[in-house]
């Protein structure tokens, strides 16, 4: 199959490019430096230089491709985060960017997209399972995402195929568990929401194999993760992996600062993933969080 990705060398992309080449497929992805482009050269793919602006470019990369997989962002990770216009770049990618993409896709005729979006546009579900029929709560924050998610569903039809994963917060070798590990040795608290709800994540390993069920399901949604963890275990995690013994949720000043960026994050939501698996046959390589999840990481002295 030929795939054509954008955002291939950011955090999904890395971990699903490898997993692609390794599976036969021939990628092709975008590279707006000739930088991008060696690093992609030396992961598998071809790259075609082109950025999402490029109309042109686009198309021409998604030529003679079956699939298109989006999963351009610019996630700010950090106390950046809380910038006066951090989330700009994301919100636009979301927004514009999965529009020129579809415009593209269309015009190249492909017959496939599958659209990388977010599981915290859900509603704060308690203790009650959240599935793809469950109610979102569109706010600043969320409405990129879910604007994103409406163009890939408006592209579906008889002959086209939109599938839209809702992933978990991505836990593993990735920037923000990098940062949240810091923050923990340096005596921040980075629980969100109450200890007792339920957080949706999944392993960075998971994201190539679960890419992979997206090229062969129906048109639709689907939640992508593993099981779903109290929030305080996933704490205790990291808080562990951290070489800390205590176990500490961020105050309502803190949660203030954040604002609307960071309700949907503490939201409780014991996501679950049984209609990929139900479509597909794809399951979590790593279906439970615990310590392993950090292994390879750089030790304590090195971050």
């Amino acid at each position: 199959m030929r795939v054509a990705l954008t955002g291939a060398t950011g955090v999904i992309g890395k971990a699903v490019v490898p997993t692609l080449v390794d599976a036969g497929h021939d990628v092709v992805a975008l590279a707006r430096t000739s930088e991008k482009a060696d690093q992609l050269t030396r992961m598998g793919a071809t790259p075609v230089r082109a950025s999402l602006q490029d109309h042109a470019g686009l198309v021409a990369l998604f030529d003679d491709a079956d699939a298109v997989c989006n999963f351009a962002t610019h996630v700010p990770v950090g106390l950046a985060a809380l910038r006066r216009g951090a989330w700009r770049v994301n919100d636009r990618l979301r927004t514009e960017g999965v529009r020129r993409v579809v415009e593209a896709a269309r015009e190249a005729g492909v017959r496939r997209i599958v659209q990388e979006s977010v599981s915290f546009v859900y509603a704060d579900a308690g203790d009650e399972w959240v599935t793809e029929e469950s109610p979102v709560a569109i706010t600043r924050a969320t409405e990129p995402a879910s604007v994103g998610e409406s163009h890939v569903q408006g592209y579906a039809c008889d002959s086209r195929t939109g599938v839209v994963l809702r992933l978990g917060t991505i836990v593993g070798d990735d920037p923000l568990t990098r940062f949240q590990l810091r923050a923990l040795r340096h005596g921040m608290a980075i629980g969100l929401g109450s200890p007792d709800g339920w957080a949706h994540v999944m392993h960075t390993d998971d994201l190539g194999p679960a890419v992979i069920a997206a090229l062969a399901a129906p048109s639709g949604v689907y939640n992508v993760g593993s099981e779903p963890v109290r929030r305080f275990e996933l704490v205790a995690g990291f808080s562990a992996a951290a070489g800390r013994e205590s176990i500490d949720f961020m105050g309502p000043l803190m949660r203030r600062v954040g604002g609307v960026r960071l309700e949907p994050l503490a939201r409780s939501l014991r996501v679950s993933s049984e209609r990929l698996t139900g479509a597909t046959g794809w399951e979590p390589q790593r279906a439970k969080f615990d310590s392993t999840w950090f292994e390879g990481l750089p030790s304590r002295e090195a971050v």
